[in-house]
């Protein structure tokens, strides 16, 4: 159940053509060299065995045929992934080849940790900007701030190169030094050296009382994950008491938690359940992956009032505390239904530093839920490891309590709340980074801190004038679709109908124009709560993300049914699920 994640937001495929290819299962040889010759002669015993090494003596024949006598020159490595590639397309999404620079990208991911100068990157209109600085590591100790871009790394113009080559051009050895040419709105050029060093990165994100409500954001599961949580709930507690107001209860945010270590999920949940409580079990195709997984430390607290906040990628991990919480009354889950990934993933060490992450059992809630999603593929040959107990969306379990749960397609909230759409208006300005270009602008004018009030029709009119200077034009999809059908009709008609079809198209324009207008308006209130948000992301992500919370409809839910000891009570002992959808 290990989650292989792209880091940062741009991690790309090693070779963009190996989606292409999926049949093509070759290059096998290079790993099991079998003659063919042996093979005929003596076929072994046992039939398995038999059909795997004819299997490998087909895939080098064809391998070695090919290499041969191929019309173009063969790129080997190339299509040795594609067919490694293909091979495991066949089975499930979860179980992939990951070569030395994935392997250890897990392993970062996995540990918490790796080498560099603790800063993130991205790029926009093809220039790389820091997006974030982790503070005390040398980047922040060296003042680099969010919004500065990199014009070179160790002389090297960063212009033309990829992500991952930056990215691996910023990482490298503990002690090595690192010389960055950045430049930064309103200041001359900077050129800073680093040393290299081990960054932490911490999978709990965020703490924080809220309206006399704990709340702590959990990213991943890591190693170190339930000592993060254990030290948040702990650091919360001390901040409760010193205050002399106990805290009403704790919100644990898992939104868009991909997952991460089977352990660390048990983990995690032991802190708020009870010593010996199952939270999961593991059932493969051998008996030796068979385990049921209990709390074995006394907890960190068990009755205060808890609820989970999950959305469709909450993923793994996540289900298991999730699903665990659930079955065993110890909390409210709040949000949207999770993801579906109820498979284990065991990453076993194969040659060249490379690795396979095999996927090697299903899991299972205390219920006896299991949580995967049937996944098809494109052409609907296949899906998902069907079969087995607990797999059919329509059987009914029963929580501790006795409430009615379901069976496969991840986990239904107790309380569930539609995340409001995106407006599309504030998408296309993030698209183009228009708001983390103008709050970079803004912030000049404030280099060491922020403004202590942002006033946001002072805000806003900035940013008009920004968007002005830009050059700017949105285009509505109402919009986009009449300037298609005016195209269109265009190419259509006879030209004699011109007048008329204008006079109609010249009514439909203005209506779709004030709808636009109106559009553009109705998401002002977000517009300027996300620029506050990038503004506060320029000098402190905590700022950045109290920020967020401020605005979040679900954590006000959560609060709001922590803060109603009758309320948190029904949500336990209902006779049908809460729906309670937000517009």
């Amino acid at each position: 159940m290990q989650q292989n994640r792209e880091c940062n937001g741009w991690r790309q495929r090693r070779f963009s053509f190996r989606h292409s290819v999926q049949g093509l299962m070759v290059a096998l040889l290079c790993f099991f060299p079998v003659p063919s010759s042996s093979l005929a002669a003596e076929p072994p015993p046992d039939k398995e065995y038999f059909e795997i090494i004819k299997s490998i003596d087909l895939l080098g024949e064809v391998y070695r045929e090919v290499s041969k006598n191929y019309v173009d020159t063969l790129n080997v490595s190339e299509l040795m992934y594609a067919g490694i590639d293909g091979m495991l397309r066949t089975l499930d999404p979860y179980t992939v080849f990951l070569d030395e620079e994935d392997s250890g990208e897990l392993d970062e991911q996995t540990n918490g940790h790796y080498v560099g100068v603790g800063i993130t990157i991205a790029s926009l209109d093809g220039t790389f900007f820091v997006t974030s600085v982790a503070a005390g590591h040398p980047a922040a100790n060296a003042g680099i701030r969010v919004g500065d871009s990199i014009a070179a790394i160790n002389k090297k113009e960063v212009k033309n190169m990829s992500p991952e080559e930056v990215k691996t051009r910023i990482k490298g050895t503990v002690g090595t030094s690192i010389t960055f040419q950045l430049e930064r709105q309103g200041a001359q050029p900077l050129t800073v050296t680093l040393v290299r060093e081990e960054v932490r990165v911490n999978t709990v994100s965020y703490s924080g009382i809220i309206d006399g409500v704990g709340y702590i954001e959990m990213k991943s599961f890591g190693a170190r994950s339930a000592a993060e949580l254990r030290e948040a709930f702990q650091g919360l507690s001390k901040q409760a008491q010193e205050r002399h107001v106990p805290m009403k209860g704790v919100i644990l945010d898992l939104r868009n938690n991909p997952g991460g270590l089977l352990n660390a999920a048990v983990d995690v949940a032991s802190l708020f359940i009870t010593q010996g409580s199952a939270v999961v079990s593991i059932r493969g195709r051998s008996l030796e992956v068979v385990k049921s997984y209990l709390t074995e430390a006394p907890p960190e607290d068990s009755v205060i009032p808890l609820v989970v906040l999950i959305n469709s990628q909450s993923a793994s991990a996540a289900e298991i505390v999730s699903g665990a919480i659930q079955d065993l009354d110890r909390g409210v889950i709040i949000g949207e239904r999770s993801f579906g990934k109820g498979l284990v993933q065991s990453v076993v060490k194969i040659s060249y530093d490379s690795s396979l992450k095999l996927t090697i059992a299903k899991y299972y809630t205390p219920s006896g839920r299991l949580i995967q999603k049937e996944v098809k593929m494109v052409d609907g040959k296949r899906k998902v490891l069907p079969g087995g107990r607990g797999e059919d969306a329509s059987q009914v379990f029963k929580t501790k309590n006795g409430r009615k749960v379901y069976g496969s397609g991840g986990i239904q909230p107790d309380i569930s709340l539609s995340e409001p759409a995106a407006s599309p208006y504030l998408a296309e300005l993030h698209k183009r980074g228009l708001p983390f270009f103008f709050s970079t602008d803004y912030c000049s004018a404030y280099p060491v801190k922020p403004p202590s009030l942002v006033d946001r029709q002072a805000l806003m009119e900035s940013f008009d004038d920004f968007l002005r200077n830009k050059k700017f034009v949105y285009t509505s999809d109402a919009e986009r679709r009449f300037n298609e059908l005016k195209e269109s009709m265009a190419k259509s008609l006879p030209a004699s109908d011109d007048s008329s079809r204008l006079k109609s198209f010249t009514v439909l324009q203005q209506t779709i124009e004030s709808m636009k207008a109106q559009e553009i308006e109705r998401a002002s209130n977000d517009v300027a709560a996300d620029l506050e948000v990038e503004i506060f992301r320029h000098y402190d992500d905590h700022l950045a993300r109290k920020a967020e919370l401020d605005n979040d409809l679900a954590v006000k839910k959560a609060i709001e049914v922590l803060s109603d000891a009758a309320k948190y009570a029904s949500a336990l002992h209902p006779l049908v699920p809460v729906n309670c959808d937000i517009r």
